[in-house]
């Protein structure tokens, strides 16, 4: 397939990535701070780094993804410090591994500076358009086609739809073609990668009414600040730049249900008009509704949008209900009888490619050059978009520099849970990040994603300077307070026996390490001052934490690297590229037919296919083993 442009448009950049969403933003940062010019090519450059849903970075699961980007030098954690207005600590009743920061922004400011940042970026060059089509010769690709048949050469594509492949709008029973509120469509691209071979599905989200926030009655609302002073989510920043604001708790009822399900019959979820998935963890107020009907009330958050615009966000009320609905159902709640709508909820639905037709790098092996980040390869929520534009970003650039691409593996991020996931799993629903996906959680922490990727991210040439200087200099610190701990005993004489005495923490019978004693639940780092070098007792909050995560979690991490260790020989053993999976002896037709589909790279890849039977992996092992590989877990040791 060969498409004619009426005009060639020549520029330096050998790679172009299309959207200028989450995704869009990371994958071309990636490639120009890697050192190859990159055109950015959106259909609006007003709406780069636009938040289309709630104004938030992170949240559980989603805030150690956004932890990792920075750590590899990418911006999504430094920008919301640049438009955070509250920050919060999710799960701080609970360990240190699931406890996660969330960050509400102010979104035209988050907007504003990250496209800020874009133009002032080298070798990052942005155009508005509207791509029609990749651009191939002769079955190799050349580059995009936009609007109106203005061709772009590039080496590389990175491909950021989001919710635009065939997006469709849906109010009630009125649809509209769209990708979101106010923005056409992408109608050529999904078609054309079908005729390519590349399988699609069908996924669905939506979006939550905005309110007036004068027509609000705030003083019946419950307050939730924030907390004072915010914590920079970025290890970058020097601080929080805006001003702080709370938001507010609100509650459905017995009457907004009432008004809910009365409403079904124009709803297009439960009229059958929309046939896509939704995301399972971020339902609709329809579908609480109907699936918890023994719910007395539902939580709703009330999120002002910024400092520079009056509409309230209300989270937890996402809907596709007709607008006179959701007029009667804002208003049925406490505090928010005379709420005016700014704009009325909907629902998106929208092609999502199979990515289990995806390496590990975000490629399509079909078609060498192109990669997908974000909501197209089937997931939900900016900070897994990002993430993914900064894998796919990598990708093109490590392509282009003629390198080996970089696998992120399970045990080592976030990030590499989350591409497995992806291209072993598929996404038959929009895909969110949790802790619980993460069985190496326990030393997957927020606080320690710079130990486990900044060297990579300067290996890669994505971390400047300043950052792995300031790295250098508290990874220095942090481990010579870790030398204190280990080595400093405390013993049991009168003035430390006192000292202990007043933390409520037990006694002290024999000599006993600081790492010892900041083990027990009511040592804090302040209360080791009396043994601790001047110069520790300032140590940073996050730093103090980590350390006394570090001693308190030391058993069981041990446990878990032995775990790892047993079952790493079957995790990383390679599967050649060139395997027949039909000279593999008993395979099963339907375990022959998702080998092919997935080519797994690696053995334990391959066991986690859903539908790959354990007598399956065992046949693979024997085959690989006939191979010449050896170290296969139960076979040869």
């Amino acid at each position: 397939m060969t498409q004619s442009a009426t005009v060639a448009y020549p520029g330096p950049w050998r790679a172009i990535v299309v959207g200028g969403g989450h995704a869009g933003c990371e994958a071309a940062l990636c490639l120009a701070r890697g050192g190859v010019e990159v055109l950015l090519l959106t259909q609006n450059v007003d709406r780069i780094g636009w938040m289309s849903c709630n104004p938030s970075i992170g949240g559980v699961g989603k805030s150690h993804l956004v932890a990792e980007i920075d750590a590899l030098g990418g911006e999504m954690a430094a920008n919301a410090d640049r438009a955070g207005v509250q920050y919060k600590w999710l799960n701080e009743s609970r360990g240190a591994a699931v406890q996660a920061l969330r960050v509400q922004c102010d979104k035209l400011a988050y907007a504003t500076a990250m496209r800020q940042v874009l133009e002032t970026t080298p070798g990052l060059h942005i155009k508005q358009g509207n791509v029609a089509q990749l651009w191939l010769d002769g079955g190799q690709l050349r580059g995009v086609v936009a609007e109106p048949g203005i061709a772009f050469a590039a080496e590389a594509v990175v491909l950021t739809a989001g919710t635009f492949l065939g997006g469709v709008l849906h109010t009630g029973l009125r649809q509209q073609a769209g990708g979101r509120a106010g923005d056409a469509p992408s109608l050529g691209l999904g078609d054309q990668l079908r005729a390519l071979g590349v399988s699609t599905l069908r996924h669905k989200t939506g979006t939550c009414p905005r309110v007036d926030v004068r027509s609000v009655d705030w003083e019946r609302l419950e307050a939730d600040p924030g907390l004072t002073p915010p914590p920079p989510m970025s290890r970058r920043s020097a601080g929080v730049a805006l001003p702080q604001m709370p938001c507010h708790i609100a509650y459905t009822n017995a009457q907004t249900h009432a008004l809910i399900r009365n409403g079904l019959d124009r709803s297009p979820l439960y009229t059958g008009v929309i046939a896509g998935t939704g995301p399972r963890y971020c339902p609709s107020i329809e579908d609480k509704v109907v699936r918890f009907a023994h719910h007395e009330r539902h939580y709703l958050f009330l999120e002002r949008e910024g400092w520079q615009t009056g509409e309230v966000y209300v989270s937890g009320l996402s809907t596709s209900l007709p607008a006179d609905v959701q007029v009667q159902v804002v208003r049925s709640i406490e505090g928010m009888e005379r709420a005016e709508i700014v704009r009325f909820g909907y629902a998106v639905e929208y092609d999502a490619i199979d990515a289990r037709q995806l390496g590990r790098d975000l490629g399509l092996p079909a078609l060498p050059g192109l990669y997908l980040a974000g909501q197209v390869n089937g997931t939900s929520g900016y900070d897994e978009a990002a993430a993914q534009g900064l894998v796919a970003g990598l990708g093109a650039l490590q392509r282009l520099r003629g390198a080996a691409p970089v696998a992120f593996e399970r045990s080592q991020s976030y990030i590499g849970v989350m591409v497995d996931d992806l291209i072993t799993q598929g996404a038959a629903e929009p895909y969110r990040m949790f802790t619980s996906r993460a069985e190496h959680r326990l030393e997957l922490r927020c606080t320690n994603a710079d130990q486990r990727l900044t060297p990579l991210g300067r290996e890669l040439g994505l971390v400047g300077d300043a950052q792995w200087h300031a790295y250098g200099a508290r990874q220095a610190t942090v481990e010579r307070a870790r030398e204190v701990l280990r080595d400093t005993v405390v013993r049991p004489t009168p003035d430390n026996l006192a000292h202990i005495a007043t933390w409520d923490a037990g006694g002290l019978g024999t000599p006993t390490t600081l790492a010892q004693l900041l083990c027990r639940p009511a040592a804090t780092w302040t209360s080791l001052n009396p043994w601790l070098p001047a110069d520790l007792h300032a140590l940073d909050p996050d730093a103090q934490a980590e350390l006394a995560t570090e001693v308190r979690y030391a058993g069981y991490i041990e446990r878990e690297r032995a775990r790892q260790a047993r079952n790493q020989r079957h995790e990383y053993l390679k599967i050649p590229a060139d395997l027949d999976y039909a000279t593999v002896g008993g395979l099963s037709a339907e375990c022959l037919q998702k080998l092919r589909q997935v080519r797994p790279e690696t053995l334990g890849q391959a066991a986690r296919i859903p539908g790959i039977t354990p007598a399956a992996v065992q046949a693979l092992a024997f085959a690989l083993r006939g191979r010449g590989v050896r170290g296969v877990s139960g076979i040869d040791t």
